[in-house]
């Protein structure tokens, strides 16, 4: 009943693995490390295969990493709708209904979602084998690193899992997913890092320290799942969960978010007492009282509540003790902009596919203009509040900072960016929605489309220098980084007063083309993706349901 005659395990593998998707994914994953391992092959005439070629132990150590981040951003979207699917899919009363113990269902789940993972995984064993003859790097590294592998994409896929039995959306599990994900791929990689010396130590740490944590902490994930299937909360029509803010806030543990209050007012406003003034954009007023928060609050406190724990030290790191490496404090706040921002925008459109509403909202008297703003100044204006608040410890070191109050252009430029990142991050979250037929396609979507924009450039320039490539190579790819605001953040000049108290002179100590290119190109986005959109909604092309 749980591994050989699960039908739950039976039906999820035959969805997955029986489509196109599947194979398009497999190949072009295998593409993608193929490409990787082709550019980094060392360049040398000849290959000394006896005193351990560094190059050939830099393009091993690329390969694993690149292999561990990708694996890490899939496995949450392969588990986070394990439950909440059931749910958008109005069959979760009948899986709770059926003689199916709620492990087997679990178990099942989790299986299902992590076995086409596995297989990409298992796929890039023969590109490796055919690294092991450069030297460098022992087999038993090779069994170390993909045995912490495959124990990270467990954990991981058991965080999508629980998260998927808490709330009633994929976006939403899947947003808390990557927050909770985040800082684990970090400090693994990290510590994989900082070991590269002590083989025989990071060896022990993969084979026995980390899968027994990793291992015991996943099979308390998945109880813990179960149990919640065992005894449901209160599930009213088509097996939708009734929640009671006033309850929630109750027994909420933690944070409490109070709208009649400021700041908690700004995004998430108090219930409505009277009726609709006239003149007021109908979607607008549907989208901030009835949509977003009518499925609890849980999500946004988890979300405010691991965003400013994270906050807390990295503020100490860089805005205190790591002064000249101050950038990396934004980019903190431009990556919880862009795993969080797209979340409240991804299924604007695409709910009213779901729910069969998007033929009577474009019959309405209601212009392509008035729909588009009423749907995105609800989305940015929850994600812009929420990235302010961890704009506040940046206000805060540069108060009590003085090696900043010379570079209060610099801070000016920071912020600016991050508000641009949030502008972008809830116009292409918002076009995808508009232009896919399903919210987890639109969300995935719009994070492929930002990793590419924001990621891609400084990644290629990364490479680049640690292969070697030539320096007019290098200079003449800088100008990707248009698209990218972690490229704009580090490009941003610091006054000679910072770096020269710390005896350092950065590789790049300001580059105004980048950060103004930044600007220009984000804005161009903008205004495309707009044109897209209202030009899609007038002509109504492949809109009906």
């Amino acid at each position: 009943m749980y591994v050989f005659e699960n039908p739950v395990l039976q039906r999820e593998l035959l969805v997955n693995l029986r489509t196109l998707r599947a194979f398009v994914l497999l190949a072009l994953y295998q593409m993608l490390l193929s490409a990787v391992v082709i550019v980094a092959w060392p360049s040398d005439t000849v290959l000394d295969l006896t005193s351990n070629p560094q190059s050939a132990k830099q393009l091993v150590d690329l390969f694993f990493l690149g292999q561990y981040v990708i694996a890490s951003l899939m496995a949450p979207s392969f588990a986070a709708g394990a439950i909440t699917g059931e749910k958008e899919r109005l069959t979760y009363e009948m899986l709770l209904a059926s003689p199916l113990r709620p492990g087997a269902v679990i178990l099942g789940k989790m299986v299902a979602s992590l076995t086409h993972l596995g297989m990409l995984i298992l796929g890039s064993l023969p590109i490796i084998v055919l690294c092991l003859p450069l030297g460098g790097v022992s087999v038993y590294e090779v069994l170390a690193a993909y045995t912490g592998l495959i124990v990270s994409v467990i954990l991981f896929g058991s965080i999508g899992v629980l998260c998927s039995s808490y709330f009633s959306r994929t976006s939403s599990s899947l947003v808390v997913s990557y927050l909770i994900i985040l800082p684990l791929v970090i400090a693994a990689i990290s510590t994989w890092m900082a070991f590269t010396d002590s083989g025989e130590l990071r060896l022990k740490i993969a084979l026995l320290i980390f899968p027994a944590f990793a291992l015991t902490a996943a099979i308390l994930m998945c109880s813990a799942a179960a149990g919640r299937m065992l005894y449901p909360p209160d599930v009213g029509s088509e097996g939708k969960e009734v929640i009671d803010l006033e309850k929630e806030a109750e027994e909420a543990v933690g944070l409490v978010i109070q709208p009649d209050q400021f700041p908690d007012r700004l995004f998430a406003p108090p219930k409505k007492r009277q009726l609709m003034p006239d003149g007021t954009n109908p979607v607008y007023d549907k989208e901030i009282h009835s949509e977003i928060f009518s499925q609890g609050t849980l999500m946004l406190r988890l979300v405010i509540q691991i965003s400013m724990l994270l906050a807390i030290p990295l503020m100490g790191i860089f805005l205190f003790w790591k002064q000249e490496q101050c950038a990396w404090f934004p980019v903190y706040v431009v990556v919880f902009s862009m795993l969080v921002g797209p979340v409240f925008l991804a299924g604007s459109m695409t709910s009213e596919r779901e729910r069969q509403t998007l033929d009577l909202l474009l019959t309405t008297t209601l212009t392509p203009w008035q729909i588009l703003w009423g749907k995105f100044i609800v989305g940015f204006r929850i994600s812009a509040v929420l990235t302010s608040f961890l704009l506040w410890p940046l206000l805060l070191g540069t108060g009590l900072n003085n090696l900043f109050w010379s570079n209060i252009g610099a801070v000016i430029a920071m912020f600016m960016v991050v508000v641009l990142v949030c502008l972008v991050n809830s116009t292409v979250a918002l076009t995808c929605s508009l232009f896919t037929e399903k919210t987890s396609i639109a969300l995935l979507t719009t994070y492929i489309i930002l990793l590419l924009l924001y990621i891609g450039p400084p990644t290629t320039l990364a490479l680049m220098r640690i292969l070697d490539f030539n320096p007019e190579s290098i200079s003449s790819m800088e100008w990707l980084g248009i698209t990218s605001p972690f490229s704009a953040l580090f490009a941003i000049p610091l006054d000679e007063m910072l770096r020269e108290e710390f005896n350092e002179q950065p590789a790049n100590v300001g580059d105004l083309r980048v950060v103004f290119g930044y600007f220009l190109t984000s804005l161009a986005i903008v205004a495309f993706a707009t044109v897209a959109m209202v030009t899609r909604l007038k002509s109504r092309l492949g809109l009906s349901a």
